[in-house]
């Protein structure tokens, strides 16, 4: 049967397909599960994305990531900070050249163009979010500073050459590779020499234990509800960094800190925990009776064709990571925001 293609990009056999990647029984997940959706990541992103970005939107906001909260922070600056914080690690220059490394709708991208008053060019693989990022660009008056290409992160080389930018970033955004040595390598040629690559990364952490079964179905979860081939631990990301060539000049896991409130806190759906007013809304979409009403809204939009089949059982997917993303921070066993600063030697070898 022919996908059909909608004109903002979706394709609505890839929805439909998702959740097919996993076992609708999690505990049962095998190697050779984890490593169709790894063979297939780009139909497994896309049809998240798909199926996922405009409840983003609609649930969290324009950037698609987590960050730390101060007590009686709002949402939304924490957002900013969080980038902020990035950029100011990364230490960004005016005038700079920036790739962001899966861009989303360009949240970030367009937050951090402001800050730092670089150029960034935001890569991405998914038409819809693409199409989305160019229309909030135009009416933020960014289009000079902020640009998007299609394309695969796997492959960045190829699209723009070696040695074509002074520094590089990703927001929770490589873990949807099939490999990381394969786009943290990619990232490495693309970096001029001395440049600076800043990453996001989710992780499982020291604590995860992959022959516990619990553990086990706990990453499976987080794969399911958030478009992901497969979880891995956070070891592994820095080996990755340092096997492909580079020198991590710094490196800590943000979950780590002791802050009061944390960083999960949104997904859990309490709005006595909302630490300002107008994120009482921001919260109550998480509660219980927020995803009721969304999700039959969804599916009654899926009913009359106004979204693509599939869309309900990605967004049940994603009730699915809410509370395995809220059990992984509370145990300690989960981050989604190990930031690694990392630097391609001055003479590289490659």
């Amino acid at each position: 049967m022919v996908s059909t293609q909608y004109a903002d990009g979706r394709q609505e056999k890839r929805v439909e397909n998702y959740t097919k990647f996993w076992q609708k029984d999690l505990g049962k997940e095998g190697e050779v599960d984890n490593q169709n959706r790894v063979q297939s990541y780009t139909d497994v992103v896309n049809g998240y994305y798909d199926g996922a970005t405009e409840l983003y939107e609609y649930g969290w906001a324009q950037s698609f990531h987590f960050s730390r909260f101060y007590k009686g922070e709002a949402f939304a600056a924490s957002l900013a900070r969080h980038e902020h914080y990035l950029a100011a690690q990364m230490l960004l220059r005016p005038g700079m050249r920036v790739l962001d490394v899966g861009c989303g709708v360009g949240g970030p991208a367009r937050e951090i163009a402001r800050f730092a008053d670089v150029s960034i060019v935001g890569l991405n693989n998914n038409d819809f979010q693409i199409q989305r990022a160019r229309k909030y660009t135009k009416r933020a008056g960014l289009e000079d500073q902020v640009s998007y290409a299609k394309g695969d992160f796997m492959k960045l080389s190829e699209q723009f050459g070696e040695n074509s930018f002074d520094a590089v970033y990703a927001i929770e955004a490589t873990v949807h590779a099939p490999t990381w040595e394969g786009v943290y390598g990619e990232i490495m040629k693309v970096l001029k020499p001395g440049g600076v690559f800043g990453v996001y990364e989710w992780c499982m952490t020291d604590a995860w234990d992959p022959s516990i079964p619990a553990h086990k179905e706990l990453a499976h979860a987080i794969e399911l509800g958030n478009g992901i081939p497969e979880m891995r631990h956070l070891k592994k990301a820095r080996e990755a960094m340092v096997n492909v060539g580079f020198t991590i000049e710094h490196e800590e896991d943000l979950a780590e800190c002791p802050d009061e409130v944390p960083w999960y806190y949104p997904l859990e759906g309490d709005i006595w925990k909302a630490q300002t007013a107008w994120d009482y809304f921001t919260v109550w979409r998480m509660s219980w009776s927020g995803k009721l009403v969304s999700h039959t809204a969804i599916k009654v939009m899926e009913t009359l064709n106004l979204l693509p089949k599939g869309t309900h059982d990605v967004g049940e997917s994603l009730k699915v990571a809410a509370d395995a993303l809220v059990k992984g921070g509370q145990t300690k066993l989960f981050t989604p925001m190990y930031l690694a600063i990392c630097r391609k030697p001055m003479l590289s070898e490659n």
